[in-house]
């Protein structure tokens, strides 16, 4: 799995690219806490634009890094979730919880 990550202003952006599942999941939840802390973002958005698949351990990383994003009192938005990924979102009812948009661009005039 591919990972980017920008900032801009007080949010984070982390773009990834390939299947988001238990042999990922570890590794980008470590990455993204560290840059949470490092650039003391408030805001984060979830770049799934070309992610394949998502399994319950990528839910569990995005339901985590929501919780810690809430503690500061933040905000998250997941963007660009191909249908396939869309359908996990909602089946699983992180929708909910977490706005989807189809862009960074939507996502950052909130």
């Amino acid at each position: 799995m591919d990972i980017e990550l920008k900032m801009i202003r007080n949010t984070l952006i982390i773009r990834l690219k390939g299947e988001f599942d238990l042999l990922k999941a570890e590794k980008i939840r470590r990455l993204i806490d560290e840059k949470l802390q490092d650039k003391q973002a408030r805001n984060l958005i979830l770049n799934l634009e070309k992610v394949s698949f998502v399994d319950s351990s990528g839910l569990g990383v995005i339901i985590g890094r929501y919780k810690k994003i809430q503690e500061k009192e933040g905000s998250m938005y997941i963007v660009g979730a191909q249908p396939v990924v869309e359908k996990i979102l909602t089946l699983s009812g992180i929708n909910k919880l977490i706005p989807l948009f189809k862009n960074e661009q939507e996502a950052l005039k909130i």
